[in-house]
């Protein structure tokens, strides 16, 4: 847990959003019917959900760990994670909608993955109502370690899967092409995988800060 205390990781982090921010915002993009300069969305709605997939899968780990080990400090780490990762799905589904009015018309047209992605939301928000409605602490932790084992899988399928299987507008499922080859050329991808990765480091920043605030938190506790 050395790494959540160093500071190199969080500067590099910083500086792929801001130069991702600012190229996205000022370099030219391929000239698409319909959807236009909304193409640059894709520098925060795909980075979004990656920030968010990043701390879920995060916290499976540490609910593993929790299982094997029992320790609270790995409960606190995996729910952190969860309520980070949360931050970052509303931040994925906002910005999607966004665009959909832009694009598609209406902020929610019912598509397949929007719809997969609300219970997707739903399902992590029954594991946070769950956790609050649990006063026993090891019986907590072990029910949510394990509910949140099963859960990342489901919303995995839920977003990457299902949709897939079905007509959809949106890119890359149900027989709509995704966004490649001339739609990402090489001038989007200067933004683009920085953009990826830097907010994928903004998520673990701020789910460890969560977590110290937490674990001071239950340490003061334990001496009271």
């Amino acid at each position: 847990m050395k790494f959540i205390y160093q500071t190199w990781w969080k500067v590099i982090a910083v500086l792929l959003v801001l130069s991702s921010i600012i190229t996205g915002l000022l370099v030219a993009v391929p000239e698409k019917y319909i959807v236009n300069e909304t193409i640059r969305n894709l520098y925060f709605h795909v980075p979004m959900w990656m920030g968010m997939l990043t701390v879920m899968v995060i916290s499976v780990y540490f609910s593993i760990k929790y299982l094997r080990y029992n320790r609270e400090e790995d409960d606190l780490a995996a729910v952190e994670c969860v309520n980070t990762g949360m931050f970052f799905y509303i931040l994925g589904l906002i910005t999607g909608m966004l665009w959909a009015k832009y694009t598609w018309g209406e902020y929610w047209s019912n598509d397949p993955k929007q719809n997969s992605a609300a219970i997707g939301f739903l399902l992590y928000a029954a594991y946070l109502v769950m956790r609050n409605a649990i006063d026993e602490e090891q019986k907590r932790a072990k029910i949510s370690a394990v509910y949140n084992i099963f859960a990342f899988p489901i919303m995995v399928v839920l977003l990457f899967v299902l949709p897939r299987l079905t007509d959809s507008l949106h890119p890359g499922n149900g027989g709509n092409p995704g966004f490649g080859g001339s739609d990402l050329d090489n001038t989007m991808r200067i933004s683009f995988y920085p953009a990826m990765l830097g907010w994928s480091f903004i998520a673990l920043w701020i789910a460890t800060l969560r977590y110290r605030i937490r674990l001071i938190e239950y340490k003061q506790n334990e001496l009271n």
